[in-house]
């Protein structure tokens, strides 16, 4: 990296990059450049990928309205779990319907494009950006995890479940109804393991946390930002919770 800010002037290792290659682990990664990591990456084949984001959404969306607790729940509650539980939902959906994906290097916007943008202001900025790569690594260590699990159907339905009623959100309305919802959920998963595997129990509650902090930008941008352009994500997910026709489909 020539001109990267891992080196120095004189071209050499900079310190801040020499202490924390230090920390990296043994291996090929020692002699990465961190801007590597800085990337911005995009989809290698985002017609397909796309498509396939949009039919895993698609189901995740009619999961939730063919739960009947869901639909007693007062209409803000219904949008705030919403709002909270698509990504886990959705990036679990990818594990069970075993979607993969590869990127690459984004392409460097054209100097016009940059004249252009730069006289915006920052209410004029379009609302997506370029995922990094880093970003991107550690989705894809956060599904491989799951995959790992090997998952049986009846374990994604209940993990479902347990996902979708999260009594923490702040603002519900109905959080005690929430959170038997839930704990039904996770008995009813707890009870699927046989007794001598009951770390297994612990195992799927981790890796579901990692799920949990999986930033939405990361999923609209990388996943559904070819699709629906600077159309605001949360709106589309609301319309297509309420039956609002107007999915738009992958190009």
């Amino acid at each position: 990296c020539e001109r990267c800010q891992c080196h120095g002037k004189d071209k050499q290792p900079a310190i801040l990059y020499t202490l924390l290659s230090q920390n990296l682990r043994p291996g090929g990664a020692r002699q990465r450049c961190l801007c590597q990591q800085r990337r911005t990456v995009c989809l290698r084949t985002p017609h397909l990928t796309c498509q396939a984001a949009s039919n895993v959404l698609l189901r995740t969306i009619s999961f939730m309205k063919n739960v009947a607790a869901f639909h007693l729940l007062p209409r803000e509650d219904q949008l705030l779990l919403l709002d909270s539980c698509w990504v886990p939902l959705f990036l679990l959906g990818l594990v069970q319907g075993m979607v993969t994906f590869e990127v690459m290097e984004a392409p460097a916007p054209s100097m016009l494009k940059k004249i252009l943008l730069s006289g915006q202001s920052k209410g004029q900025e379009p609302q997506g950006t370029q995922p990094t790569l880093a970003a991107v690594q550690r989705l894809q260590w956060c599904l491989n995890s799951f995959w790992r699990l090997d998952l049986s159907p009846n374990e994604y339905t209940y993990l479902r479940g347990a996902i979708l009623f999260n009594p923490d959100i702040p603002g519900l309305k109905a959080p005690g109804y929430i959170e038997s919802l839930q704990w039904e959920a996770q008995r009813a998963l707890r009870e699927l393991l046989h007794p001598e595997d009951q770390g297994r129990f612990s195992r799927i509650l981790r890796v579901t946390s990692s799920l949990r902090a999986v930033p939405a930008a990361l999923v609209t941008d990388l996943f559904f930002r070819p699709v629906i352009g600077d159309a605001d994500m949360g709106d589309l997910l609301v319309e297509m919770l309420l039956e609002v026709p107007g999915w738009p489909q992958a190009p």
